[in-house]
């Protein structure tokens, strides 16, 4: 079976195939798999806004409030019964006790209604007083889920380097968030309000993937793009 993501019309889902499993990805860039009913995160960064202002950088601290949106939407979306977020969910080691008391209320409905994972990720390496459960990784039939991608390991679910693709397009380009895959490797986009993303053309990529198998699978407003590898350009 082809590893690819399948191209569908306007209105149908895109199937992520990866390792053996289905998954469908989300414009949020969350990746429900229906198979375990569990939604996949990462890179959430819950109060990096926070975070700055602790440190003089007066920005709006509402990045929380729209991830918060994010997921409450995904999981009416998808219906699923289960979050794994795959590290950085929150931005700094001490971050869950900068929420304020609308977005911990939040919080707590979230965790009250759907089985919620934290795995550890290196701005959080350590547990946080949230609802859930709190782990370095897991594994999850036969797939290793972790924050930072490596090399040699079949079958790992990653985040941590925030990918995105950059696409030429007649007298255009276009940069988006990305999936991306070589049926060994799996890395998701991050899924914070405010994080960046890197182009998976950058060092920061190299020698992980194998090429020739490589499949990228672009956010969109609504929905994602599967786009091919050879359309891919720095910057």
């Amino acid at each position: 079976m082809s590893s690819a993501a399948t191209p569908t019309s306007s209105t149908e889902t895109v199937v992520l195939r990866f390792a053996g499993h289905n998954f469908e990805p989300l414009p949020s860039g969350g990746l429900y798999w229906h198979a375990q009913k569990t939604l996949l995160v990462a890179d959430l960064h819950f109060e990096k806004m926070a975070s700055f202002a602790r440190r003089g950088q007066m920005l709006p601290p509402y990045d929380t409030g729209m991830t918060l949106s994010r997921i409450e939407a995904d999981l009416r979306r998808t219906g699923a019964r289960r979050i794994i977020s795959l590290g950085d969910s929150f931005h700094r080691a001490d971050a869950s006790s900068l929420l304020s008391s609308a977005d911990r209320m939040r919080f707590d409905a979230i965790t009250d209604s759907v089985e919620c994972l934290w795995l550890s990720g290196n701005h959080d390496p350590a547990p946080h007083a949230i609802g859930g459960t709190c782990l370095p990784e897991m594994e999850l039939a036969g797939l290793l889920l972790s924050h930072e991608p490596r090399r040699g390991r079949t079958g790992l679910v990653a985040g941590h380097l925030h990918p995105a693709a950059r696409i030429a397009m007649p007298g255009r380009s276009a940069r988006k968030p990305c999936f991306v895959h070589d049926n060994r490797l799996m890395i998701l986009p991050a899924y914070g309000s405010s994080t960046g993303a890197l182009n998976i053309l950058s060092a920061a990529f190299a020698g992980l993937f194998h090429w020739p198998a490589l499949e990228v699978t672009m956010l969109g407003r609504d929905r994602t793009y599967p786009v091919s590898a050879r359309r891919l350009v720095a910057g």
